[in-house]
């Protein structure tokens, strides 16, 4: 059997190893609201869970991806693309980049069905702002809005849709739709969901009744601009 001072000495001798050798921190990561919004369809839409890491493309190959690329942070972390990467597993659809060297990134051709061309380009925003570097040099932080928009560059409004979390059965209920860009109502946008639709008034405002009970959702749609948020609401007696 060991004496105390045995035992006593092993576990100081443990103790100053674990201090020496500290177990290395995980790579940072985050969980962003994540929308890629499509041509006729909105691709995916929720949170997403994302760290920095290696991604592949058809067209591209393998490389980093990391918020380092193109010297852009010193430190490695979640990025657009790792978010984009990470949902198209979850959502099961596929996307594909070419490799820029210059850049260190990639150029994002397609989600889903959707390729773009010489007119028509996908487009990354944060906090419904263009981000000024690439996907895999823009750095996400927890909580974060990155959305991923199909003809971004043409379209003039990026819609938000907002409106109460619990809905009276039978009574109107006023939603109202802004450009996430600048925060200005916008006119003539169709709120639909669930087998209901109305059209939104010179300030953003477009009331709607449910008669039936339970969780209910509504986008906001026009032609001119990337389609808003899903917004979830409850329907109440």
């Amino acid at each position: 059997m060991l004496s105390l001072l045995c035992i006593s000495a092993l576990l100081l001798i443990q103790g100053l190893f674990s201090a020496a050798t500290p177990t290395p921190p995980l790579p940072k990561s985050a969980i962003v609201n994540l929308r890629i919004e499509g041509l006729l369809r909105t691709i995916f839409e929720g949170p997403i869970h994302t760290r920095g890491h290696n991604v592949t493309t058809a067209s591209g190959g393998t490389h980093h991806c990391d918020g380092t690329n193109n010297n852009e942070s010193p430190i490695s972390g979640p990025t657009c693309t790792t978010a984009l990467d990470d949902a198209s597993r979850r959502g099961d659809f596929t996307w594909d980049g070419t490799f820029f060297d210059e850049f260190d990134d990639y150029f994002i051709t397609r989600i889903a069905e959707n390729t773009g061309d010489s007119d028509v380009a996908w487009g990354i925003l944060l906090g419904f702002q263009f981000t000024p570097v690439g996907g895999c040099q823009q750095e996400v932080k927890q909580g974060d809005e990155v959305l991923w928009a199909f003809d971004a560059f043409n379209k003039q409004y990026f819609l938000k849709l907002d409106g109460p979390a619990v809905v009276k059965a039978g009574i109107p209920a006023t939603f109202t739709v802004i450009d996430g860009a600048t925060g200005d109502p916008i006119q003539g946008a169709t709120v639909a969901g669930n087998g209901h639709s109305g059209v939104t008034d010179v300030s953003g405002k477009a009331q709607l009744v449910f008669q039936a009970r339970g969780p209910r959702f509504l986008k906001a749609e026009r032609s001119d601009s990337i389609r808003s948020n899903r917004f979830s609401f409850l329907v109440v007696p």
